[in-house]
């Protein structure tokens, strides 16, 4: 297939433990992925959130503050911390990255998207992976919980400026069930969803984790925005990055959303 644009989007609960400090071992290993993904010639972009997790394990907080204003200063910590991790990880790969961050605003206008996808367009032909975050020390969209839900909306978004041909969300289950898979031991993972409707929304209700803000019923408005504009989405499980792999064979780890064409 070969140069295909593919966004990764990954969520505070797979780069971080329960008591919000970096998963080491799971970040190495989604930035070596990424970067030998890279070096097969696709091109790929990262939507990372993480920056309020970071930062509480940077600061020493075991608990996510409630309060906007602590949430904006443990972003602005964790941001540096989150790309100085990504920086340091993907340079042992001799991969450079660049930082991107986002705001509702800054999506709004043709003219603001036209920019966007023109830096990412220079970024990707200089082999350099776009590291994307909304930018939550000065934007409290999101940390209110009104606007891109953990990053899953904004991959969707970013998917779209840039036409890419795929995204990629990964989180902490294997994907859409038709059923808590928490609560329901013979809950089943659904394959492919030709299209997302009432009862496939239905499906989502439930919450996300205590790092995040995220949860399935989001991933499923992302990829309803992403499919409806001819972007294939897959939801599969972040615990292991070397499934993401399975995506570029064809295959479905997760749940795989078809586009709409």
């Amino acid at each position: 297939m070969g140069n295909q644009k593919t966004v990764i989007k990954v969520g505070t609960s797979t780069l971080t433990y329960e008591n919000g400090k970096i998963n080491y071992r799971r970040v190495e290993s989604l930035c070596k992925v990424l970067a030998d993904l890279q070096n097969s010639g696709e091109e790929i972009m990262l939507v990372s959130s993480g920056a309020i997790g970071v930062g509480m394990g940077k600061t020493g907080l075991s608990k996510r503050p409630s309060e906007t204003k602590k949430k904006q200063a443990l972003a602005a910590v964790g941001q540096c911390e989150l790309m100085f991790m990504y920086d340091k990880i993907f340079g042992e790969y001799n991969h450079s990255v660049a930082q991107i961050l986002l705001t509702a605003d800054a999506v709004e206008t043709d003219k603001k998207r036209q920019n966007i996808n023109n830096t990412i367009d220079e970024l990707l032909s200089m082999n350099i992976i776009p590291i994307i975050n909304e930018n939550d020390s000065v934007s409290t969209d999101e940390l209110d919980g009104n606007n891109f839900g953990d990053n899953d909306m904004l991959s969707a978004i970013v998917s779209h400026i840039i036409n890419a041909d795929r995204l990629v969300i990964l989180t902490d289950i294997d994907g859409l069930y038709d059923s808590n898979p928490r609560e329901n031991p013979n809950a089943k993972k659904i394959d492919v969803v030709t299209r997302i409707n009432k009862s496939i929304l239905d499906m989502a209700a439930g919450t996300g984790s205590n790092r995040g803000t995220g949860g399935m019923i989001t991933k499923l408005q992302a990829a309803d925005y992403a499919t409806k504009r001819g972007i294939e989405v897959h939801v599969i499980n972040g615990s292991n990055p070397q499934t993401i792999y399975e995506i570029f064979e064809s295959k479905t780890p997760g749940t795989k959303f078809l586009a709409q064409h």
